[in-house]
């Protein structure tokens, strides 16, 4: 990795379907981040306890394993207050107030421009 690759903002996308990681992560790397992959919640939070770069998660609410989304992004919050979050689903809708302060809810199926705009409004500010 370059040094001045590092110095970019790191976002961790949590996604368990496969096609749909591949092309947020697409998405997040041509808006100038970092990014990392996790299949669910229990595998970002392994990754989440061995990284101190991360700034932001992005994660689907509805996945296998011991947590969904919403439980992720509350846990996220306690035990890593600093990391940003957006949530996301296409079955789902909630509102910005079901998530901790400050996540965002992004409704799929969502553009590469609102990924841009959502994640470098969370950020830089």
């Amino acid at each position: 990795m370059q040094p001045s690759a590092r110095k970019r903002p790191v976002v961790l996308i949590v996604e368990d379907e496969f096609l749909v990681r591949i092309g947020t992560r697409a998405a997040i790397e041509m808006a100038g981040f970092d990014v990392l992959e996790a299949g669910d919640a229990d595998e970002a939070v392994s990754i989440l306890a061995t990284r101190s770069d991360i700034h932001l998660i992005f994660t689907d609410i509805h996945m296998p394993g011991s947590m969904d989304g919403l439980k992720l992004a509350y846990f996220v919050r306690d035990r890593w207050p600093p990391v940003k979050i957006v949530a996301t689903s296409g079955r789902a809708r909630i509102n910005d107030s079901d998530l901790p302060e400050g996540g965002r809810f992004l409704p799929k199926p969502y553009s590469a421009a609102e990924i841009t705009t959502t994640l470098r409004e969370l950020i830089q500010g």
